[in-house]
């Protein structure tokens, strides 16, 4: 499915090609809160990162956050993951990783294309949700307090919606 995107005030639109289109996955980290979440959370979705056009490049803007370190949570290291943002208006676009350089990771909030609705919905990293959010609970709602063994072209898998290779 071709996905296109694009900022808030209109500098940065691009276009990206996905096979996991499901905006599923809610995580509800301080970094995806604080950067990206209206509600408290931040929606991904995934799409081969060689599609990727960008119209308004020069108006993008890349943060790393700062993490706890694996083997010593009380210091802080620079995540390899890089979020990239609209400089003008502040928009999330997406999120690229080179430990998955196949790959992007679009905000749902970004997208234009009308994205199809899940049939379940997985709310993570709720360890690190505020506590004025309130997560959806019922039968097709699912959480986890840190991220789940299942990756997102298996959970497309599972429901019969990964819609390529």
């Amino acid at each position: 499915m071709l996905l296109e995107g694009s900022c808030h005030c209109g500098k940065v639109s691009f276009s990206v090609e996905s096979h996991t289109p499901y905006p599923y996955m809610q995580c509800y980290c301080s970094i995806c809160r604080k950067t990206a979440g209206g509600g408290g959370f931040a929606i991904n979705i995934m799409a081969e990162a060689k599609s990727l056009k960008v119209e308004g490049m020069d108006n993008v803007k890349m943060y790393q956050a700062k993490v706890p370190k694996e083997d010593n949570p009380e210091e802080l290291e620079t995540s390899l993951a890089r979020r990239h943002f609209c400089g003008s208006c502040g928009s999330a676009l997406w999120i690229a990783d080179p430990r998955w350089e196949e790959w992007i990771y679009p905000f749902a909030s970004a997208i234009n294309t009308t994205l199809p609705k899940p049939p379940e919905r997985v709310h993570i990293m709720l360890e690190f949700a505020a506590p004025w959010c309130r997560v959806p609970q019922g039968e097709m709602e699912s959480h986890f307090p840190g991220y789940p063994d299942e990756a997102i072209v298996d959970w497309h898998k599972r429901h019969g919606l990964h819609d390529g290779s």
